[in-house]
């Protein structure tokens, strides 16, 4: 086992893919020998704070001064972005998932969470990734396998790339209405519409000058595309999740832009419990697609 546990690789027609075990990572996405996300070399290092194509379990996004609470009670989660003191991206990111099964074009990866101090809640997790004639479908799943109701969120971490090409030399569609603003922490600041601002992408819109790390709401209830487009290459992710994170991609050269499917907003588990609960025995899943031409 390597820095990233074992590389999996995919292929199928103009389709190909790697995919680690550890964090269950989609590490690379080719179509026609183009690059549609940004990757790295999985012997070499593990992305960084880029969190490249990682899972995010059992939430995405921070968790503000990694406390929360839940059911009346209070918890302190162990802090890993010490630029703003917050739990970023969940227990699973760097966790050496299992292989349950695979195929030439696709596999599916499972983690058991145990309960920890800061999260005392067990989960059952998944992941399957497979391509497709047209592109990448991908399912994650988590199962509260525990006794008592838990807060749980889901999201995920590719950048979209059109081969590398600088995300400045690129144009943006996103249909999101609203937007959730940020302190200097980054913790939520207020919802708004994007209406007139810099972060309005519901029109195809050049990236050049613009930097956006914010989660953002408002979408299509049956599903979404964002797309990215440059150099005669168009990348498209679609989901239907209730929220999405936007980042312009500083921590790769912004040769892609990080596009974040989540089932829930920044700092969910301090919001309502009933927005992140999740029964004994009950399950939550997450789909999105990667398609390019």
């Amino acid at each position: 086992m390597g820095l990233n546990g074992e590389q999996l690789r995919l292929a199928r027609g103009d389709w190909e893919a790697v995919v680690s075990t550890a964090g269950a990572t989609l590490v690379q996405l080719r179509h026609a020998g183009r690059d549609a996300i940004c990757s790295f070399d999985p012997t070499r290092g593990v992305g960084g704070a880029s969190y490249m194509g990682r899972v995010l379990a059992p939430w995405p996004n921070r968790v503000t001064g990694g406390r929360y609470s839940f059911a009346g009670r209070e918890f302190a989660l162990p802090i890993n972005e010490a630029s703003t003191g917050a739990a970023l991206h969940g227990l699973a990111i760097w966790s050496d998932w299992r292989v349950d099964a695979r195929s030439a074009d696709g596999v599916t990866l499972t983690l058991t969470l145990p309960g920890s101090l800061g999260y005392p809640f067990a989960l059952a997790l998944s992941v399957t990734y497979r391509l497709t004639a047209d592109g990448l479908d991908a399912t994650i799943g988590a199962q509260n396998i525990g006794p008592e109701t838990a807060p749980v969120g889901l999201g995920v971490h590719p950048y979209l790339t059109c081969d590398n090409l600088p995300i400045d030399d690129c144009v943006v569609t996103c249909p999101a209405s609203q937007i959730l603003s940020v302190d200097e922490q980054l913790a939520p600041a207020g919802l708004s519409g994007v209406l007139g601002t810099a972060y309005d992408f519901t029109q195809p819109t050049a990236m050049r000058g613009r930097s956006v790390d914010h989660a953002f709401t408002g979408l299509p209830d049956r599903g979404w595309s964002v797309t990215l487009s440059g150099g005669g290459m168009t990348v498209s992710l679609r989901a239907a999740t209730p929220w999405l994170q936007l980042y312009s991609g500083e921590e790769v050269g912004r040769r892609g832009l990080a596009v974040e499917p989540m089932t829930c907003p920044p700092d969910a588990f301090n919001g309502p419990d009933v927005a992140t609960a999740l029964a004994p025995g009950d399950r939550r899943g997450l789909g999105f697609t990667i398609l390019a031409e």
